[in-house]
């Protein structure tokens, strides 16, 4: 599995807002300039997170994004499978969500399933406000 840029992106975005202090909305061009990425770029990310509910957003003199909920309310998994859609470590339709007429035969697919089983639980097992301590990942200190 490879997280694209956009996962990349929405998830440091998501971030941004967990660790907006007053709790207000953020503008566009804020984000964009503190994250480094381009308006236009982060202005279809944030269309995507708005749609689903995972930021509200205020339009006008004032507006911008925030969260619509608290920062432990989101996963690094919630967030990717919203941007990525499938989180599955190989391109197989037997561990998508569609059917293989192999997947009985198959040796390989119990390994595959077990893979993406640990992802997804390491993925769902951290929040935005996990990765907002700085000492969430001690190994890296």
């Amino acid at each position: 599995m490879i997280v694209s840029t956009k996962g990349r992106y929405a998830l440091r975005v998501m971030l941004a807002l967990a660790e907006e202090k007053s709790g207000g909305y953020v503008p566009l061009k804020e984000i964009a300039a503190k994250e480094e990425i381009s308006l236009k770029y982060l202005e279809s990310i944030l269309v995507v997170l708005s749609r689903a509910g995972f930021v509200d957003a205020l339009r006008g003199r004032g507006g911008g994004y925030r969260l619509s909920k608290a920062p432990e309310a989101y996963t690094v998994g919630s967030i990717l499978q919203l941007t990525e859609g499938s989180m599955t470590s190989v391109s197989c339709p037997a561990c998508g969500d569609g059917d293989c007429d192999r997947a009985g035969d198959c040796k390989t697919f119990p390994l595959w399933r077990g893979l993406d089983r640990i992802v997804s639980t390491y993925l769902d097992g951290i929040t935005l406000k996990d990765l907002a301590d700085p000492h969430f990942f001690p190994e890296t200190h």
